[in-house]
């Protein structure tokens, strides 16, 4: 059943994630990477990785979208209708991806994955003190990007949003 469960969660993952990316409609296209990201919490919910799903809900489903929904509302260009990317552009685009595609798969089959046993449950102050500690294993550098990337989401929204009206 999981295994199922998990197939139609992917199947749905990747019709949104095209669907994103082949939208000429600004809000719809946001509407569909909602659902894109929405469906990643879901995977981490299936392999029991609860706090990435909140995180994943949180910041990404919740603040990515939100502040690109926003930026598109303010600037007054709700049914935008994205340019079409030149033949050489989405040539690159593929080639670019296919290179990540390869770096990731290398980087997961030749890391040795090693899993640590807890001794107990584990108390909420101290993943708190694990996520803002500068020491090794330390999270506050992840959490640092995490506000830059929202920062850089936002006005990337803005200047879309916003067109040719910014060159004026």
């Amino acid at each position: 059943m999981e295994r199922v469960l998990f197939y139609i969660v992917a199947l749905i993952i990747i019709v949104f994630a095209i669907k994103a990316v082949t939208s000429r409609k600004m809000l719809r296209a946001v509407v569909y990477l909602l659902f894109v990201l929405t469906g990643i919490a879901g995977i981490y919910f299936m392999v029991d990785y609860t706090f990435m799903a909140a995180v994943q809900l949180a910041v990404y489903a919740g603040g990515v979208i939100v502040l690109i929904i926003f930026s598109v509302l303010l600037v007054h260009h709700i049914e935008l209708r994205l340019e079409v990317s030149k033949f050489s552009q989405r040539m690159m685009a593929g080639v670019v991806s296919l290179l990540g595609l390869g770096v990731t798969l290398y980087a997961i089959y030749t890391y040795d994955f090693v899993t640590s046993s807890a001794q107990g449950p584990i108390e909420v102050s101290e993943i708190g003190r694990g996520m803002l500690s500068f020491e090794e294993g330390g999270f506050i550098l992840p959490f640092e990007v995490i506000s830059v990337l929202l920062v850089a989401v936002m006005i990337g929204a803005i200047v879309i949003a916003k067109g040719k009206s910014l060159e004026q």
